[in-house]
This record gives structure tokens, C-alpha cells and sequence, in this order.
């Protein structure tokens, strides 16, 4: 008879243990800074009315007293477009730089310091907005920038606290947060406006950046095994399932993602100035190619195992060639209801969110049953989605303005 010498497996915390909680704590960040760069898109409705003139004699005190409440300035629709897109500015330039240097400097600094940053911009943007049109547009600039470090170094994170069986679990819980925030923002900016004016809508968002920025201080650590709080057991998970990764080598997806991105929009706007191809050709080439090649990436992934310089290369080119899409079907909601866009992109966004969160745990419990095979698994079953998609769009897909989207004009005899 022989004698069972294997120690007593340790028990893992598993959903309610700190790794998932700090996932949710970089879920709230993304949350916030997500709400402070959209609630402006909203806000512009009652801070600009052009054909309302002021100063009237017949002016009524309600009106005054709303006029404090909610100040009221003359910024043309030029004016308006560059005050809405200045914050991108800012984001695509802080790209490169952040991903480059979230593997070098700490993660907690940086994130710390620009959701402080991105903060306290939006409790000056009300009072930036009295001096002058230029003050908001600096503001919303750098603010920008700010959410850009929040948004790219974020990802660094996960080198050091995500075991390689639960990233997508915990990727998909902190990234969502850049989804539920134009949801927040669209659900409470009206009633904010109504009863308290505007400026508290950046007032609040401000706040609560501010007070979670706080929170990420005391609570985040760049390394699990320097936290006071995360217990030996989880800590020895974390750290004994992980590898050495290099943080710049982490960073290259995204960076050929954002690099494919902005090609892809030049190279289809040349397409169709130069009557090359019909908007709905453009649509369905530029769909195809950010379904099928990421697809055909995948599916070569997990026969590179021996190749380390492999791996990399096509998971660059999985993420690269994925943002295809951005000149075909993301937009292709512009084409065929220009009126309803936002709300067509809110619905999209949504089923994209659900879809996600139904992958990873999917994922997950593909890893759990089949160790030996899963990541085959996956990238098939990846691939079989894609393909599935890619076909209905293909048969379904229109570029002309819809009959339920065009607007009506009624005529009084």
C-alpha cells in the first residue's frame, strides 16, 4: 500500500479576492474619466443658444435666475466642433508616449496623477467657460491627454496582477467601465442640468474623480507581492502563475492598433473621393478585412507555441488588422441613419459589451475543462464568430439613408 505524499491543495480566492477588486476599482476610473469626457457632448445643449437673443427688456426673472443657473455663451458650430474634439487631440497624441513608458515608470504614479489631472480639469472647465472660449478648448486638451495615460497604461496592470487564466475576466470588467460611463452620463446630465445647472455636472463628475483618485492611492500597488493587504494565499497564486513579460513588448498591439486605425480612415476616404469604390464596397471591403484577418491571425496562435518573436508578431497583427473595422462597419450606422447614429452606436456599444463579458466567461470555462487544447478551442471558436458575423453583414449591409431615418418635413395648408 502505498502513502499519498501530496499536500492538500490550497484553496484560490476566487471572485471576492483583491485582484477582482482592483479590477473593479480600474472599472470605476474608467468609468469616471469616460463620463468626464462625454457629459460636455451633452452639456453644449444649454450652454450655447444662438437664437435666443439676450438682454431683452420683457425678460422675465425666471429666465434670469436660469441664466445664472445655467450660463449661456455664443460659440458658432465651429467654435463648438473644435471645444467637442479637442479632448482627442490630446488623447491620440499621449499614446506612443504612455505605452512606451508604462513599462518603465509606475503604473500607480501615473494613473494617480492624471485621473487627478483629468479631475480637477473638470471642475475648472464651468469657470474656464466664463474667461473664455480658448481657456475650455486648453482645458479639454489636456484633460484629454490626461484619460489617454488612464486609458493605455491601465493595461500594464495586468502584467503583474492577472494569472494568465483569468486576463480576460479581468481585462473585460475593467474595460467595460469605458462603456457603462456614456450610459451614466446620458441617464443623469439631463436631470443635473434641470435642478442644478450644467457647471455641476462637471462639479460632480470632478468630484468623484477626485475622491476615487484617493481610493487609488491608498488601495493600488504596482506589484502584488508589495501590498499590505492581499493575502499570502492569493499572493502566491498571482506571482507563481505568472512570467517575466516586458512592458514595451505589451504596448505594440495597441500602438500598431492606433497606428491601422488612423491609416484606415485616410484609405477609405480616398476610396471614396477619388470614386475608386461605392461607400457600401468600401463598408463591406474594410469590414471584411477586420473580420477575417484577425480571425486568420488567431487561428495560427496556438501553433506558434515554440516562437516566442512569433507569438508577438501575430498578436500585433491580430489587434492591428481588428481596427479594419473602424473604416467599415463602426461607422457604417453614419451612413444609413445619420439622425439616430447615437443611438445606433449606444445599442451597438451594448450588444459589444454583453458579447464580451459572454466571451470571457466562456474562455474561462473552455480553459477549466480542456487545458491541453483550450487556446485552439478559443481562436477556432473566435474565428466561427467572426466568419458567422462577417457573412450576415455581408448579406444585410446598406450605405443609403434609410426611409425610417430621413427626416420629414410637414407642410400646413
Amino acid at each position: 500500500m502505498q502513502m499519498d505524499n501530496q499536500l492538500p491543495r490550497k484553496k484560490v480566492p476566487g471572485f471576492c479576492s483583491f485582484r477582482y477588486g482592483l479590477s473593479f476599482l480600474v472599472h470605476c476610473c474608467n468609468v469616471i474619466t469616460t463620463a468626464q469626457r462625454t457629459c460636455l457632448n451633452l452639456t453644449m445643449v444649454v450652454m450655447v443658444n444662438s437664437t435666443d437673443p439676450h438682454g431683452l427688456p420683457n425678460t422675465s426673472t425666471k429666465k434670469l435666475l436660469d441664466n445664472i443657473k445655467n450660463p449661456v455663451y455664443n460659440w458658432s458650430p465651429d467654435i463648438q466642433g473644435i471645444i467637442l474634439s479637442s479632448t482627442f487631440y490630446g488623447f491620440v497624441i499621449i499614446q506612443v508616449p504612455v505605452g512606451y513608458f508604462s513599462g518603465i515608470y509606475s503604473t500607480k504614479k501615473m494613473i494617480g496623477f492624471a485621473l487627478c489631472l483629468s479631475s480637477v480639469l473638470s471642475l475648472l472647465i464651468p469657470p474656464a467657460a466664463g474667461i473664455g472660449v480658448a481657456w475650455v478648448i486648453v482645458c479639454r486638451a489636456v484633460q484629454g491627454a490626461a484619460q489617454g495615460i488612464v486609458g493605455t497604461a491601465q493595461f500594464e496592470i495586468y502584467v503583474k496582477w492577472a494569472p494568465p487564466l483569468e486576463r480576460g475576466r479581468l481585462t473585460s470588467m475593467s474595460t467595460s467601465g469605458f462603456l457603462l460611463g456614456p450610459f451614466i452620463v446620458l441617464l443623469v446630465t439631463g436631470v443635473i442640468c434641470e435642478s442644478l445647472g450644467w457647471p455641476m455636472v462637471f462639479y460632480i463628475f470632478g468630484a468623484c474623480g477626485c475622491a476615487l483618485c484617493l481610493l487609488w492611492f491608498i488601495l493600488f500597488y504596482d506589484d502584488p507581492k508589495d501590498h499590505p493587504c492581499i493575502s499570502i494565499s492569493e499572493k502566491e497564486y498571482i506571482t507563481s502563475s505568472l512570467v517575466q513579460q516586458n512592458g514595451f513588448l505589451s504596448s505594440l498591439p495597441y500602438l500598431f492598433a492606433w497606428i491601422c486605425g488612423n491609416l484606415v480612415g485616410q484609405l477609405s476616404d480616398f476610396f471614396l473621393t477619388r470614386n475608386i469604390l461605392s461607400v457600401i464596397a468600401v463598408r463591406k471591403l474594410f469590414t471584411a478585412a477586420g473580420f477575417l484577418l484577425p480571425a486568420i491571425f488567431g487561428v495560427c496562435l496556438p501553433h506558434l507555441s515554440s516562437s516566442f518573436y512569433g507569438i508577438v508578431i501575430f498578436l500585433i497583427l491580430v489587434s492591428a488588422t481588428g481596427s479594419f473595422c473602424l473604416g467599415g462597419v463602426l461607422i457604417n450606422g453614419l451612413d444609413i441613419a445619420p439622425r439616430y447614429f447615437g443611438f445606433i452606436k449606444a445599442c451597438s456599444t451594448l450588444s459589444g459589451m454583453l458579447g464580451g463579458l459572454i466571451a470571457s466567461t466562456l474562455t474561462g470555462l473552455i480553459l477549466r475543462q480542456d487545458p491541453e487544447s483550450a487556446w485552439f478551442k478559443t481562436f477556432i471558436l473566435m474565428a466561427a464568430i467572426n466568419v458567422t458575423g462577417l457573412i450576415f453583414y455581408l448579406i444585410v449591409a446598406k450605405a443609403e439613408i434609410q426611409d425610417w431615418a430621413k427626416e420629414r418635413q410637414h407642410t400646413r395648408l
